[in-house]
């Protein structure tokens, strides 16, 4: 097996045959869309006899740590053909990438998941529930009259993609940097519409949402992703939504951050009742099904400012990702002992005080932790962590954050 950098003159033809293989490309313009994709991301390759049968993919961006900004790297493709399969090559592919970016100075990692468990090997772990919502939008209940707006495009990318980049942030949010990253997505869409405003200068959208699946002439319709500045911008879009209600039986969404779309659907239990089994079937689910984990521990605790009384402890951090990596690899993984303190002024270097509480954990666990995924006290229960219980006490005080919303997949 070999693994390299991808060279698109040579391979481009047999990534359009994996991608076909596992489903995420079914027509000419979805092709298109991976180009203009696979030009915003760095990619790496696994060749058997000759043969490309793996890909993996990562961009740059960064995450929104409570008001400041962590660099990441976003693996947004994973895939291996039929013929690559069970020989290892996408969890050392993976590695490999992220230690190329880690050591350019990605300070976090993070990616979506087919399912549980896979990339915890990797170090990662996984973020909170996120809830879907499927809905009448007839029945948004909401005291806004929109004014009418604007169609936006395929082709208007580029303004998509700086309307993106301005939203409103809160803690967790992922944002790419490339905007060829908008414009894959929004040609990979069937059907796709957009629907938005300009803003005052009549040079950037101030708030738009993308409509990126919308099937026949009562939908299902999926609003892949939506951008406001602040809620009243979000209510106008809301508003939006529910005047298609006049045609459309169902919209899907996830739910916008910090509010709970039940608060302005009207009888949202009933809706579920009336139409269970039917093709418009209304639904709320939840599941978590991206994964982060930290890169450079002292870059991210230097970018923690929390509220409260400070807690020091030993670190004895656990990096599974180093075994994938070869001896010559640019970053070897994050694996440590570390001095940490968590606070207003927080920090991590290298040592141990024989004095301080020692908490063992793997980095997916201490990710999750940071981030506010799970309290300390859960993960101790369910993932690899284990501390003293005054020092998990002191804290579950301490890392009282809100729940991280990624709002930008990967």
């Amino acid at each position: 097996m070999i693994h390299r950098k991808y060279q698109p003159e040579k391979d481009l033809k047999d990534c359009k045959r994996i991608w076909r293989e596992v489903g995420w490309v079914e027509e000419k313009a979805h092709e298109e869309g991976m180009e203009v994709f696979l030009q915003a991301c760095r990619a790496l390759v696994g060749e058997i006899d000759g043969r490309v049968e793996a890909l993996v993919v990562s961009s740059p961006g960064s995450v929104r740590y409570l008001e400041r900004d962590v660099s990441l790297c976003a693996v947004c493709g994973v895939t291996t053909g039929y013929a690559g399969r069970r020989r290892g090559l996408a969890g050392k592919l993976t590695a490999e990438l992220v230690a190329l970016d880690a050591a350019e100075g990605a300070e976090m990692a993070g990616l979506g998941i087919f399912d549980q468990g896979y990339y915890d090997k990797l170090g990662f772990g996984t973020g909170p529930y996120e809830v879907s919502i499927g809905f009448d939008p007839a029945t948004l209940d909401l005291r806004v009259n929109p004014p009418p707006p604007l169609r936006i495009t395929a082709d208007d990318w580029e303004l998509v993609h700086r309307s993106r980049q301005s939203r409103m942030l809160v803690h967790g949010n992922t944002s790419f940097d490339r905007p060829e990253i908008t414009h894959a997505e929004m040609l990979w869409s069937t059907g796709g519409f957009g629907l938005g405003y300009m803003d005052e200068s009549g040079e950037l959208l101030s708030h738009h949402f993308w409509c990126g699946t919308a099937k026949g002439e009562h939908g299902p319709y999926t609003i892949q992703w939506m951008a406001y500045r602040n809620y009243f911008q979000l209510l106008e879009l809301l508003g939006l939504i529910r005047n298609l209600g006049d045609q459309v039986h169902l919209v899907m969404m996830s739910e916008p951050q910090a509010i709970q779309l039940q608060d302005v659907l009207r009888t949202p239990f009933r809706s579920f009742r009336k139409t269970e089994k039917s093709k418009y079937e209304s639904f709320s689910k939840a599941m978590a099904y991206w994964q982060v984990r930290i890169c450079d521990l002292a870059a991210c605790m230097e970018k923690t400012d929390l509220d409260g009384e400070p807690v020091t402890f030993n670190l004895q951090l656990r990096d599974p990702i180093e075994r994938f990596l070869d001896d010559d690899a640019p970053w070897k993984g994050t694996g440590g002992s570390y001095i940490v303190t968590l606070g207003p002024e927080s920090r991590a270097e290298m040592g141990h005080d024989h004095s301080l509480p020692v908490m063992e954990a793997s980095v997916g666990a201490f990710s999750r932790m940071w981030m506010g995924v799970r309290p300390a006290s859960g993960l101790r229960v369910t993932d690899d962590l284990c501390a003293p219980e005054e020092l998990v006490k002191r804290l579950d005080r301490l890392l009282r954050l809100p729940v991280p919303r990624v709002d930008w997949e990967y």
